[in-house]
């Protein structure tokens, strides 16, 4: 058993979205079975008043990070940012992602001094965050840029009690994504998840597979020459480092529960190859992990869900899974 050093931090994501329903529900169930290590203790950083319009569950609302794990047993601990005023569920506005990036911007700094021991982001609306001046195009390289890592190195990958996917692009359009994969791209992308799954994960050779671009894989060329242009010089320069990868494997195959047992993570060329069969194994609790940081951080692999806050509609399942995992992750990283 490894215990944490600290609690996580926890960002409330949007006020108005199901952020402080799924953190709330999560404290609610923390005995319930997690990681090896147990349900790891955790700090929400937010505003109490929008988890007490929609959870009336007790709140210690703390100055000093460092009562988080003492105060954690009887209360959901909570540092307050700046008041956003008023949140009404579901009714997002410019008060609310104001707080949501204050709560990040708090829970990475709390992280990387190591007065948390991961990050988990709630879920943002990134429209919210684009209107009061936001210049990321996400979560993930706000925080790579705090942790000092540059965007392309800060690597996405989908986890599932039986799948993990990689996307090698993410959000373009998919008429981009034939110009924007390269050999060095599968390489750098592979090597930075291949250390993760070992740092993190505890798999000493991690197996690696990819899928083709084209429908069967291009059929040696004939659908297709990116597999033969570029996937597979990528993987004979990653198989002579010795990594142990497989491919291109035809997209409509390689999930099928015969063929995952085969790979522990599958570098997919575009975000829906990547996301579809990971939703459609784990919809309820995919989490998002960002690779490449030196800092652990997950987020549950959803949205924030404005139509359903704060109707009682919400389940914490993916919250609580992106907790456990970063509260694993974590423990690995202290126990090596």
């Amino acid at each position: 058993m490894t215990t944490l050093a600290a609690p996580l931090a926890v960002s409330i994501g949007d006020p108005a979205g199901i952020g402080p329903e799924i953190i709330a529900g999560a404290w609610e169930r923390r005995h319930e079975a997690c990681s090896p290590w147990g349900f790891p203790p955790f700090l929400a950083i937010g505003d109490a008043r929008s988890i007490r319009a929609v959870w009336d569950g007790p709140i210690a609302v703390l100055s000093d990070p460092a009562e988080a794990a003492g105060a954690f047993d009887t209360a959901l601990p909570l540092i307050q940012v700046d008041d956003p005023g008023e949140i009404v569920p579901g009714e997002p506005n410019l008060a609310g992602a104001r707080c949501a990036l204050d709560s990040l911007e708090f829970a990475v700094g709390l992280t990387r001094q190591g007065m948390a021991s991961a990050l988990v982001t709630g879920p943002v609306s990134k429209s919210q965050l684009f209107a009061i001046g936001f210049s990321y195009p996400g979560q993930t390289e706000f925080v790579a840029e705090r942790c000092g890592v540059s965007a392309s190195n800060a690597v996405m990958m989908l986890a599932g009690p039986t799948l993990r996917t990689v996307p090698l692009t993410v959000h373009v359009p998919l008429i981009d994504v034939p110009r924007l994969i390269s050999v060095d791209l599968i390489v750098t992308r592979a090597r930075i998840a291949a250390k993760a799954l070992i740092r993190d994960f505890g798999i000493a050779t991690p197996r690696l597979a990819i899928a083709g671009l084209n429908p069967h894989a291009g059929e040696n060329g004939t659908l297709g020459r990116e597999e033969v242009e570029i996937i597979r010089p990528a993987l004979d320069i990653l198989r002579a480092d010795g990594f142990d990868i497989v491919g291109p494997m035809s997209a409509d195959t390689m999930f099928h529960p015969a063929a995952r047992a085969r790979f522990d993570v599958a570098l997919c060329l575009y975000h829906d190859q990547a996301l579809i069969p990971l939703k459609a194994l784990h919809f309820d609790d995919g989490v998002n992990v960002t690779l490449g940081l030196p800092i652990v951080r997950t987020s549950p692999d959803h949205g924030t869900a404005f139509d359903i806050a704060g109707k009682g509609q919400a389940t914490p399942t993916a919250m609580m899974a992106a907790i456990c995992m970063a509260g694993a992750c974590a423990a690995r990283r202290k126990a090596a």
